[in-house]
């Protein structure tokens, strides 16, 4: 049994080497854009960049490549590549889904405007690819790394132009969703887990064990942010609730609620989805109702609860020892009770 004084030293060295991959990444983007012209490219990133995300892209690289002895600094570039390709994905996503804030602060495209945002993203995307030229390893690994990251990265686009045909699609089911779930964001982090372990020089075991568990990380994960856009606290939560249902998104909370609600409820819920009148926080309160009345907040936490467990069965494939495990079980632990 672990003793206390054990776990509390796990505990302090997990929020030390948080810090310190934090502090990091955001040197090294300080460096990158330092000087870099024209303004209204870079700024744009800068602003994005800087952000107090949480980061946590980089800590998944972070966490496998020292669960098996990698170079931490080493491993820096990796995780600079998936925390730029995420921010240029939230970039699009927000001039798409015509978001208004970004945790807590205006998007780029408000703050500036759509043509700039679109180009900012891009030159993101590109700056992303060249963070994996500056890795130092064999040249075999860059490879693989790289392919790895642009199969994310590709895979990431089919997930985003899945969901925006569900928007005019009446028969999307919860399985569909999961596919989309799967493309758009759980990929991203199965490509951070296995190319720090890639980095690192894992057994092919687990980096299979890695991948998965990143895709199921990943859906649990989207599965709490849709259930957080109808329930979450704004203040902590960083950005206005309600979002999907003012766009009319089918994400996991809505087909949950189809499939439970009485053929009146559905017609309801069905009819709310598509009236493109109706005030915003009406529509809202209405469609909340219909989700409290069937009880989709406590399916939702079942099926986040579900992949939670997979994640577990995932880490027990992994060849490292637990308490170089146990970040990453921790890191499942908190996003069962997820805020933000």
């Amino acid at each position: 049994m672990e003793s206390q004084s054990s776990s509390v030293f796990c505990n302090f060295a997990s929020f030390y080497f948080a810090i310190k991959m934090t502090n990091s990444i955001k040197d090294l983007f300080n460096k990158i854009l330092a000087g870099k012209k024209p303004e209204n490219l870079y700024r744009p990133i800068e602003y994005i960049l800087m952000q107090s995300g949480k980061r946590l892209r980089p800590q998944l690289v972070s966490y496998a490549s020292r669960m098996f002895g990698g170079d931490e600094d080493g491993a820096l570039h990796i995780a600079a590549a998936f925390e730029m390709l995420h921010n240029f994905t939230l970039i699009h996503d927000d001039i798409m889904d015509k978001a208004d804030v970004r945790r807590g602060e205006p998007t780029v495209y408000r703050k500036w405007n759509t043509n700039i945002a679109i180009l900012s993203g891009d030159a993101l995307a590109v700056m992303a690819m060249q963070q994996l030229h500056k890795l130092r390893c064999d040249p075999q690994t860059i490879i693989e790394i790289s392919e790895v990251f642009t199969q994310t990265a590709l895979e990431i686009c089919e997930g985003q132009q899945y969901d925006l045909d569900f928007e005019t699609r009446d028969n999307v089911s919860i399985d569909d969703y999961v596919e989309m779930v799967r493309l758009k964001t759980a990929v991203m982090f199965a490509g951070c887990l296995k190319t720090g372990g890639m980095f690192a020089g894992a057994d092919t075991e687990s980096l299979a064990a890695l991948y998965d568990l990143g895709i199921h990380l990943g859906i649990a994960f989207q599965l709490a942010d849709d259930l957080l856009d109808v329930y979450a606290d704004t203040e902590v939560f960083g950005k206005a609730v309600g979002g999907d249902i003012k766009d009319n998104k089918k994400t996991f909370v809505f087909l949950k609620a189809l499939e439970l609600s009485d053929s009146g409820q559905n017609k309801t819920l069905k009819a709310l989805y598509s009236d493109k009148e109706m005030e915003e926080n009406e529509k809202f309160m209405k469609v909340k109702a219909i989700y409290d009345s069937v009880g989709v907040r406590k399916a939702s936490e079942e099926a986040i609860m579900n992949y939670s467990k997979l994640c577990y069965e995932d880490l027990k494939r992994i060849n490292a020892g637990d308490e170089k495990k146990k970040e990453l079980v921790d890191l499942v632990k908190k996003l069962q009770n997820r805020e933000k």
